[in-house]
């Protein structure tokens, strides 16, 4: 008579897994508790499972039930990745590095303590925008400036600040929406504001603008259409017209969205300063897109409405930290001295489209046969200059399988390479690699190959 085994429902001790050597990085990334937590819930569902209740701990592998889930939470890190889209500023990637030397020029005001709110002068406390807006009027032309977080509390700073209670007159081809749900008529009514639409989808006239004024009218909000474009039958207001027409007691506000200032690659988006020069009494953009520096939102203009936004309360709420405003103040001194450094991502990546030819055809020629050249265009990006493309070359990986299963699979690497697929191929466009970036991307993708070498 065969003798009944005795089940062993005995699983690992918590403080027995938190000690084996597999768990140590994920202790180092994620912190000890985090593990923990990780590895009690796990536990805990293998003792919930039908099959721990009827085989008991036989064949279950705690560790690599462990190990994976803490994979999945590593990866939810902020991490670098390899930007192999085509698009610079990429809105999901953290829009624009910022150029090594920028960052590190400003690491000691960061790492101890800084003058942020104190005038040396006389000890006493001071503003906290220091240097930028002398800079910013070098640079623009403009009689001051305010920065906040990013460019969509600009927005509503400027409509709550000096609009709340009365009109805003909008272009219907204006009333955008862009990431997250950030929708112009939303927030001109969480400011306090009623919204006006002139025009149409297509074709907006100064006279639509002018006609449109009543008493209560507080501002013409002209809005960058970002991420699309209306070509064909279309028609747009003279700006310069319009500031002229309208009367004392309306201002004249461009949220010019990508920050393009001197940049000579997008004829079709009208400069910051231009507007200005134009009789926009504000202009709000971001410092993250054309520009290359941190995310934060610029409003540059009149200095009478600039100190009304600036004694807002809600200014307390959308202001930057110094880590903000000293990588601003880096870049801007840079740019006005036309450094390389001063210059933004788009900027580099236009000027690397002229080598991503020879650099295609080197690594299909090592990559043979698994890569092939192919003709491709770079996108700035990031709800700037959506109309414009710019040729490149880029690799199309040639790999057995499906191409979705390699794309996540460049995803997961140790520095992951983000990549897309046209027509089920998988694509790799090489002018967005940054230039300490290749050697990480060669030395993954040829490892990765050599799983399909004979």
């Amino acid at each position: 008579m065969a003798v009944k085994t005795a089940i062993n429902y005995r699983l690992p001790q918590v403080e027995q897994l938190l000690q084996h050597p597999f768990l140590q990085p994920y202790v180092l990334a994620l912190s000890r508790p985090v593990v923990t937590e990780i590895i009690r819930s796990q536990l805990t569902l293998i003792r919930q499972s039908e099959r721990f209740k009827v085989q008991g701990a036989e064949g279950i592998d705690v560790l690599a039930a462990v190990v994976k889930v803490c994979e999945v939470q590593q990866s939810k890190r902020q991490m670098r990745v390899l930007n192999a889209t085509g698009i610079a500023v990429h809105t999901n990637l953290g829009r624009s590095p910022i150029v090594t030397e920028i960052w590190d020029s400003v690491r000691e005001v960061n790492t101890g303590y800084s003058n942020l709110e104190l005038e040396l002068a006389t000890g006493k406390r001071g503003g906290r925008n220091g240097l930028l807006p002398t800079l910013v009027n070098a640079w623009l032309g403009a009689e001051d400036c305010v920065i906040v977080n990013n460019n969509a509390a600009s927005i509503y700073l400027i409509l709550h600040a000096l609009a709340a209670g009365k009109e805003v007159i909008v272009s219907r081809g204006e009333q955008i929406q862009i990431g997250g749900g950030f929708r112009i008529p939303d927030i001109l009514a969480l400011s306090g504001c009623k919204l006006v639409e002139v025009g149409t989808t297509n074709i907006t006239t100064s006279d639509d603008y002018i006609n449109a004024i009543t008493d209560n009218t507080a501002m013409v909000l002209m809005v960058h259409q970002s991420n699309f474009s209306i070509q064909g039958f279309t028609e747009s207001p003279d700006i310069q017209d319009v500031a002229k027409r309208l009367p004392e007691h309306v201002q004249l506000v461009v949220d010019q969205g990508s920050g393009l200032s001197s940049e000579q690659y997008a004829s079709s988006e009208t400069s910051l300063s231009r507007y200005l020069q134009m009789g926009a009494d504000l202009v709000c953009f971001s410092g993250d897109k054309i520009l290359g520096g941190p995310q934060a939102g610029i409003i540059a203009g009149r200095q009478g409405l600039t100190k009304i936004l600036a004694k807002n309360p809600m200014m307390r709420t959308f202001r930057p930290g110094r880590i903000v405003l000293s990588l601003l103040e880096e870049l801007l001194i840079r740019k006005l001295n036309q450094t390389p450094s001063g210059e933004g991502i788009a900027q580099h990546t236009l000027l690397r489209c002229q080598h991503t030819r020879a650099l295609a055809e080197r690594l299909v020629a090592k990559w043979a046969p698994y890569a092939e050249m192919v003709p491709m265009e770079m996108q700035v990006g990031g709800g700037s200059i959506p109309s414009e493309t710019y040729d490149c070359y880029g690799l199309a990986l040639l790999l057995p399988g499906k191409a979705q299963q390699h794309l996540d699979a460049l995803r997961a690497m140790p520095t992951p390479i983000i990549a897309y697929l046209h027509a089920d191929r998988l694509m790799l466009n090489l002018a967005t690699l940054l230039d300490d970036d290749l050697h990480h991307f060669e030395s993954q993708i040829e490892h990765y190959l050599q799983r399909f070498q004979k």
